[in-house]
């Protein structure tokens, strides 16, 4: 029998290398909302939701000044954060676009709906929100049926009136 991981296991927290520790504490900080809940002097912060000890580290220890990394090359795809609710999720999208923030990319996937962006340094970043999993779609084998469409922005927006 192969080693299945507990089921209340979670992900704690992700740590990125960046090449401006103000920048992005402006990005995840002044833009997305995080809580700056300490520093390691100019070079490492960690930052939260709800007051946790962090949720993503970032640092400049190996990356001060340093340019984005190529696109087509191995490493973190994006950091997905994980939003409680589609007003949530509408709040924020609604915040990126008044601060004319590029958004790259929109999706539904059936279970969720996600906005993707990069953050200063080009990490990807994906803000979703989960549909309740009764609602999530299945295959006939009772699998999840995740695709990729077009977000109805409409709908999303209309979580805001």
């Amino acid at each position: 029998m192969s080693y299945k991981i507990p089921p209340k296991t979670s992900i704690g927290h992700v740590h990125l290398k960046v090449s401006d520790l103000d920048r992005s504490l402006e990005f995840y900080c002044g833009l997305l909302g995080f809580e700056l809940m300490t520093t390691y002097g100019d070079q490492a912060a960690f930052i939260s939701a709800g007051g946790y000890h962090h949720h993503i580290g970032l640092n400049t220890w190996f990356s001060k000044n340093a340019e984005a990394a190529p696109k087509n090359s191995p490493g973190l795809f994006h950091t997905a954060i994980l939003y409680p609710t589609k007003k949530d999720l509408a709040e924020i999208f609604q915040r990126l676009q008044d601060k004319k923030y590029p958004i790259t990319g929109a999706s539904d996937h059936g279970v969720s709906e996600a906005l993707y962006l990069d953050d200063p340094d080009g990490n990807g970043v994906e803000l979703y929100w989960d549909r309740p999993k009764e609602q999530w779609p299945k295959k006939e084998d009772g699998s999840v049926d995740m695709y990729t469409k077009p977000l109805d922005i409409r709908s999303l927006l209309a979580e805001l009136e």
